[in-house]
């Protein structure tokens, strides 16, 4: 059985393909996105995808030595496919990687296919497992399978509208659910002829089972069996939709190869897998549910602020790492971006560009502009940006904020707002804190408890007020029309 090739020690087999390579990455003349309605930094797409193994995308290409003729074979369109169970509501940051390269493949004219395991999330992948998943049922997969299609469209929606240059028309994503050809088929057919291609001798040899059956949870047979439902669905694929190319992460390289194994054993087509690295942390751990770390790509999960400022928050030895995975700005306007970026870290140049370009992408541009304005809110410390949002805005932004209803009276003072707001439960303690600059309104220190409240400065236009004890306590005060 062929091993994996590591773009590290195998980069020498694409070296003939260089000059070709290097002729399709055409600078695109795109510009950055500040405001809505305006379009994205955005390179040419090449055909040949496996040019992006100099951004880091690719990692293995499965089988080794087989690149050159995989190189020919992407002159002309091919199908692409990468899965994603449903074992919760929204993909994370942990898939965007794979659903990028998906995005590159359909840029170079191939054509995507996401598959979505409503079938396979019912037996769940070891991968990456040392347990167990906790059981599923059918309602339950079928909203998250719903929402993750969901997902998907959007995210490819968003590609073409603010990404996509160039004038020729990108393929179409296809969204396929495995549970669509699993419902007819025999369990004793299937084992007859399916699993009659699987060596026991491979199957526990794969890192996923092995690891597992040296700790001291074991693994079930149904988890067990996932790497032949995961082989099958690449030939289904390669049978129905003739496709040739499945995308995984280095997690997935196993299964991969046993489908790579089935495809070989039941036809005379060529096929190929290709990895994409795992996101992890700065410290080198991985992000994902499994590790309880989620950055969600649905809105309602993790808004398009904290999306947004998750990549705000990458070190200045990340971003240039960051660009290059998860946008599709070409290496030239990478460089340029880096070279601004490093003439003056303190205006974090590269990682505002980063954070842009990857909430459009996720979030379109309301997603961003919502994104944007949140920042403001938080940040700038001005009654302008607090304005500008809604009170449901502003609950979410504040996490665990009181919200209080009160009615406006004349002369209300800061004091009698505190106490009505159950801020303070004395005055004497509301004094003191006033008294010490412990106290915000509208993220402007307060030190007098008897300031009579005055529109506009302590009552936005929005009719609320924001107020903040000490550094994370926040209440929004609600005025109410008498």
């Amino acid at each position: 059985m062929a091993a994996p090739m590591s773009w590290s020690m195998k980069k020498y087999c694409i070296y003939a393909f260089r000059y070709h390579i290097r002729c399709l990455r055409v600078v695109g003349a795109g510009r950055s996105v500040h405001l809505p309605n305006s379009r994205t930094y955005s390179a040419k797409a090449p055909r040949n995808i496996l040019s992006l193994h100099d951004r880091g995308i690719f990692q293995n290409v499965y089988p080794s030595g087989s690149t050159p003729e995989l190189v020919k074979r992407l002159s002309k369109p091919v199908t692409v496919y990468c899965g994603f169970d449903p074992t919760a509501e929204s993909l994370h940051i942990g898939n965007l990687l794979a659903v990028v390269a998906l995005l590159h493949c359909q840029r170079g004219g191939h054509n995507p296919i996401g598959l979505i395991g409503g079938a396979t999330a019912m037996v769940g992948d070891p991968s990456g497992k040392t347990k167990d998943r906790n059981p599923m049922n059918v309602a339950e997969v079928e909203k998250n399978m719903e929402s993750i299609a969901k997902s998907l469209q959007r995210i490819f929606d968003n590609h073409s509208q603010y990404m996509w240059k160039e004038d020729r028309e990108l393929p179409p994503l296809q969204i396929l659910n495995n549970a669509d050809w699993y419902r007819d088929i025999n369990v004793i057919s299937f084992l007859a002829t399916v699993g009659r291609r699987f060596r026991l001798g491979q199957m526990l040899s794969r890192q996923s089972v092995s690891a597992r059956l040296k700790s001291s949870e074991g693994m079930s047979f149904t988890e067990f069996s996932y790497q032949i439902l995961q082989s099958y669905d690449w030939l289904h694929l390669c049978r129905n939709h003739k496709c040739s190319i499945q995308i995984g992460g280095n997690d997935q390289l196993g299964n991969i190869t046993s489908g790579f194994d089935l495809i070989c054993a039941e036809t005379e087509e060529r096929v190929w897998g290709l990895t994409v690295p795992l996101i992890t942390t700065a410290g080198g751990e991985k992000i994902g549910k499994t590790a309880g770390n989620a950055l969600w790509l649905n809105p309602d999960q993790t808004s398009p602020f904290h999306f947004y400022q998750f990549f705000i928050n990458r070190t200045d030895n990340e971003v240039e790492k960051y660009l290059k995975l998860f946008t599709f700005m070409s290496d030239d306007q990478i460089s340029a971006a880096m070279k601004k970026h490093n003439n003056c870290l303190d205006k974090r140049h590269g990682q505002n560009l980063l954070a842009e370009q990857v909430t459009l992408l996720v979030h379109g541009e309301a997603g961003l502009e919502q994104a944007k304005r949140w920042t403001l809110a938080f940040y700038s410390g001005t009654t302008d940006s607090l304005t500008a949002l809604s009170l449901e805005e502003l609950q979410q932004l504040f996490k665990n904020v009181v919200t209080v209803p009160m009615l406006l009276d004349p002369g209300l003072t800061v004091r009698e707002m505190c106490m009505k707001a159950q801020i303070f439960d004395r005055e004497v303690d509301a004094d003191r804190t006033i008294n010490e600059g412990g106290l915000y309104i509208n993220h402007c220190r307060t030190y007098t408890p008897d300031l009579v409240l005055l529109p506009r400065q302590h009552i936005l236009t929005n009719d609320i007020t924001l107020v903040r004890l000490g550094k994370k306590k926040h209440f929004i005060i609600r005025w109410l029309t008498p």
